[in-house]
């Protein structure tokens, strides 16, 4: 390998061309059903015909091939095995694969419909070098069932255009003309349109492309094609797009032999959290949001995350947050045969800014209370720890706002909330409902006063003390028209119950509906006082 191909990227490309056959068969092993020594394909409709999607390895000795007829393919086998074309879950298979790969490497992005990208730059060493790790990968996906075809170059189009014709290779920097040239002009996927237009200009391979001038292949086949041909001979590159963004921090730890208690599992995090914490510090940051990603060695990947309402600094605070998270967990962790590797990694920090604390005694207070917060929500989730924040509007319902605790708890607590005056009753009830609830009002002593009695749940209330109107507009410039006006009424009856009441409308200017004809003033209860 070139000193230039130091500097470049590497890509192992990852293609399964059986993957829906694999997927089925794979699918009736782990149910307990016996596999059809008959060839088997997949179907689907394509172009109002039912054509072959994928097949395995006898149908194609049986002279089967993609995009045949499945009246003809039963023709030439009649014993054939027909299932189904499924594309979701296909999709679902190859992000399960695409999972597993994030052993590897975290840049990993899908190649559809059957493919995959490694962004293997920099870490093939771990595995013993871009040799031994093409041989573990394709080895793991071959004792699951896959039949896979691998390569690696400098461009991810060099890597895929050798995957559909020379499984195995290894293509140093600077060498990628030179691999691809002899492979059918077919291997760069471009579609059968430009494919079939090549091969009736005589252009059978990818080298006897390269010989006719670029300017001669754009003019017949675009400015598309021209840059694919460029990728795939290493004079151009275009970045891959990883399903998951690249944590800020990562730590790891693989096993030789899988693991599969609880107490190994969890004294391996505790020395994950540590060290964690440990690569943080030295750069000032905290994490605000945590992964701990659990690789079974049969494939399955299970990821918990936690979420952080200030930056966490401390290893014994990571550790007790997944610890609560795992003890809540509806579907709890299940090691299988064991877990080969715990991944713990932070996927967003933030500039840890020291303060004062010793002679504040808030600061302490306020870390305590969001250390609890992030207690409570890893165990019951962050959306349903909630604190409220004062909104500057006067409609009842909307004045006050239900935000996530853990991003919101330094705005609560600098909110100015109104001031109630002393010795006068509140304005406003202590429960508010979320919607209010219509009460019925036979009449009322004038038009704009308050009513006599009003039933409400099926009761009701003779009114003995009242206190109003407040009269409140609803907000006209976000509705279409005037909205209706209400005047509240604080109420109490004969029990010495008080109630928050509300006419929707004015008596003497009733509204009217879209059909002009007048719509009664209705009656409502918002909240109760204590």
């Amino acid at each position: 390998m070139s000193a230039s191909s130091v500097n470049r990227r590497r890509i192992l490309s990852l293609w399964l061309p059986r993957l829906p056959i694999d997927r089925i068969k794979r699918k009736l092993l782990q149910n307990g059903d016996a596999l059809d020594k008959t060839p088997s394909v997949v179907v689907a409709k394509q172009h109002n015909a039912i054509l072959i999607y994928a097949l395995d390895d006898l149908a194609v000795r049986a002279g089967l091939s993609i995009g045949l007829p499945l009246a003809n393919a039963r023709a030439i086998c009649p014993e054939l095995t027909v299932f189904d074309a499924d594309e979701i879950a296909d999709r679902k298979t190859l992000e399960d694969i695409a999972d597993w790969c994030d052993r590897f490497t975290p840049l990993v992005a899908l190649d559809p419909p059957h493919g995959l990208y490694l962004d293997i730059t920099g870490c093939a060493h771990l595995f013993g070098g871009e040799r031994a790790l093409l041989q573990i990968v394709s080895g793991a996906f071959s004792r699951r069932g896959f039949a896979v075809s691998a390569a690696i170059a400098s461009t991810s189009i060099c890597a895929r255009t050798l995957t559909r014709q020379a499984s195995g290779k290894i293509i140093a920097d600077g060498e990628e003309a030179a691999a691809v040239s002899p492979l059918p002009v077919s291997a760069l996927g471009a579609g059968d349109p430009i494919t079939g237009g090549l091969r009736r200009a005589g252009l059978k391979t990818i080298g006897d492309v390269v010989s006719r001038g670029r300017h001669e292949i754009t003019a017949r086949f675009g400015a598309g094609f021209t840059t694919l041909l460029e990728q795939a001979l290493g004079q151009g590159d275009a970045p891959i797009s990883p399903r998951k963004p690249l944590p800020d921090y990562i730590v790891e730890k693989r096993f030789p032999d899988p693991v599969a208690t609880d107490t190994v599992i969890a004294m391996n995090l505790s020395a994950l959290a540590s060290m964690l914490v440990t690569a943080m510090d030295k750069q000032g940051k905290g994490a605000r949001r945590l992964e701990a990603s659990f690789f079974r060695t049969d494939g399955a990947v299970r990821t918990i995350a936690v979420d952080t309402g200030r930056p966490v600094t401390k290893a014994d605070m990571i550790d007790r947050l997944f610890r609560e998270r795992l003890d809540a967990l509806n579907d709890p962790l299940d090691p299988g045969f064991g877990f080969d590797l715990i991944r713990l990694s932070a996927s967003r920090t933030e500039i840890v800014v020291q303060q004062q604390r010793d002679l504040d005694a808030n600061i302490h207070d306020n870390d305590e209370l969001a250390a609890l917060i992030d207690r409570i929500a890893a165990r019951i989730g962050g959306k349903r720890v909630v604190v409220h924040l004062p909104q500057d509007t006067h409609i009842p319902e909307s004045a006050v706002l239900a935000v996530a605790a853990q991003h919101h708890l330094a705005a609560a607590a600098q909110a100015a909330w109104p001031e109630r005056i002393e010795s006068e009753p509140p304005l406003r009830p202590l429960r508010l409902f979320d919607k209010p609830e219509p009460i019925k009002v036979p009449f009322a002593a004038v038009p704009d006063g308050p009513p006599h009695q009003f039933t409400w749940r099926r009761v009701t209330h003779a009114v003995v003390r009242v206190e109003g109107p407040e009269r409140i507009a609803m907000e006209w410039w976000k509705q279409n028209g005037d909205g209706p006006t209400r005047d509240y009424f604080r109420i109490e009856d004969d029990a010495g119950l008080r109630f928050w009441i509300f006419r929707d409308g004015l008596y003497e200017s009733e509204p009217a509906d879209a059909e002009g004809e007048a719509v009664p003033v209705r009656w409502f209860v918002h909240g109760l006082f204590a």
